[in-house]
């Protein structure tokens, strides 16, 4: 119980160490919304390594915390938006034979994306924002592989060298 715990804290230390270097990264392409997702790697751990509830109450924290530390109202409102839709989906498609974590990570970031469409089109009334949604789409695969090839290769790590904490 205390070495699950210790995990779940330095997977929300990293989580928001990882926010932060995200917030500093200028990372803009011309459309609000993009971005690498690189605390997202500390959701796929704790998913791949606990389960669904330690990871929710992970994404959940960070995003509260992130938000109230480097964003504000609105940050926090869009990322729960996507986070809920791609951490539910990603609960889906990682079940047993179903998806690699490639997969799952890929389809995260995708979801996340159409989450905050979602939210946007809601808080501006404006049908506009589905001309976002190409770029985000091809942005969320290209950051789901990447953060699915990092998860995957700590985790093979981790599989190895398990009792490092």
């Amino acid at each position: 119980m205390m070495k699950k715990t210790a995990h779940m804290s330095l997977f929300l230390a990293s989580a928001l160490i990882l926010s932060y270097i995200e917030s500093l990264i200028p990372f803009y392409f011309g459309i609000p919304g993009v971005k690498l997702g690189l605390a997202n790697l500390a959701v796929l751990f704790a998913l791949y390594r606990y389960g669904w509830r330690e990871a929710l109450l992970l994404n959940l924290m960070r995003i509260l915390l992130a938000g109230f530390l480097f964003g504000n109202l609105f940050t926090i409102i869009y990322s729960l938006a996507g986070a809920i839709i791609s951490f539910s989906v990603m609960c889906l498609l990682k079940q047993p034979d179903s998806f690699s974590i490639l997969g799952v990570s890929i389809a995260g970031g995708v979801s996340h994306n159409i989450g905050q469409i979602l939210v946007a089109y809601f808080v501006t009334k404006t049908a506009g924002v589905a001309f976002y949604l190409p770029v985000l789409l091809i942005a969320g695969i290209i950051t789901g592989l990447l953060i699915g090839l990092a998860a995957r290769e700590v985790l093979k790590y981790w599989n190895v060298r398990h009792d490092w904490l």
